[in-house]
């Protein structure tokens, strides 16, 4: 009886072998495709098509540089695809994660969203990371340290356009505000959208490197724009970008009622941008009586 079984237990390791390893291919053709790991790769298929044909037509040069250059092709291999091994092997850690848990709190959904809603409102460009389980340090590092608590009002006078830290990114680590001004690195996909400018890209780019949310919104436009994993879904309402968030944190949001926003100005004070996120406003009675009050 066992020596029945053993035949056909070698066909179905050797069945479960072929499924794996097919598995295993489709899984990193869909990772690089659309990346600028498709051509390359494809390169390297021609360059080894073409080393085999010399293989076979007896070349003796060509077959003496390549035994010797061989060895060092890994290495090679390596260097030139580090960002994607990296993206490959962060995205099987956080498959095979069983303690997942979330990065940011429901009340900062609530000031990354109404931020945007105000910066979307105003046209103001700003880039807002929310780190998950891929740590930034790299990235905070390159900006100006804040490691204050994460803020609506903050948020706001960050991205102010006459503000000294409103290029570059800010990084949120759970509820904190770690970092401003950071440098992220910019996408290399040549699908993208030649209208997609450089905020946009260096969006992108921390998605591909990391697990990270990048919330994006448009200087020229005000549009919003969330992108995760390397991809960007553009022009999201604001209810939009709260069930994504939601979503990708895994945490319920409850709606809060959005700001009244007027004319987009540049000379908006703290106390302004406080009265508009409660939905109130500010008219130009009070705000001259509130003048002439006010001691010298």
């Amino acid at each position: 009886m066992t020596q029945m079984l053993a035949p056909w237990s070698r066909v179905s390791f050797t069945v479960l072998d072929i499924l794996l390893v097919a598995v295993i291919i489709y899984e990193v053709l869909v990772m690089i495709r659309g990346t600028r790991a498709a051509p390359m790769l494809a390169g390297l298929a021609a360059v080894g098509v073409a080393f085999y044909l010399a293989r076979i037509g007896e070349l003796v040069t060509l077959n003496w540089l390549v035994g010797h250059l061989l060895p060092y092709v890994v290495f090679a291999l390596i260097v030139v695809f580090q960002s994607e091994i990296r993206h490959v092997l962060s995205d099987v850690g956080r498959r095979v994660s069983f303690l997942r848990g979330p990065a940011v709190e429901g009340d900062s959904y609530d000031d990354i969203v109404l931020a945007a809603n105000l910066f979307s409102q105003h046209q103001t460009g700003a880039l807002m990371v929310i780190e998950r389980e891929i740590g930034l340090r790299t990235y905070i590092e390159s900006g100006v340290a804040m490691d204050a608590r994460l803020s609506y009002d903050l948020l706001a006078t960050i991205f102010r356009p006459s503000a000294p830290l409103h290029d570059g990114a800010v990084i949120i680590q759970k509820d904190r505000l770690a970092a401003a001004a950071c440098f992220l690195p910019l996408s290399m996909n040549p699908v993208l959208s030649t209208q997609v400018g450089t905020r946009h890209r260096a969006g992108i780019g921390i998605t591909e490197e990391t697990d990270a949310i990048a919330v994006i919104v448009s200087e020229e436009t005000g549009a919003i724009s969330l992108a995760v994993g390397g991809k960007l879904d553009r022009d999201l309402t604001v209810e939009q970008l709260r069930e994504h968030l939601s979503s990708e944190l895994r945490r319920y949001m409850s709606p809060v009622a959005l700001p009244t926003v007027g004319p987009a100005s540049e000379d908006l004070d703290a106390g302004q941008e406080s009265a508009l996120r409660a939905g109130g406003q500010i008219s130009a009675e009070e705000e001259s009586a509130s003048e002439t009050e006010r001691p010298l």
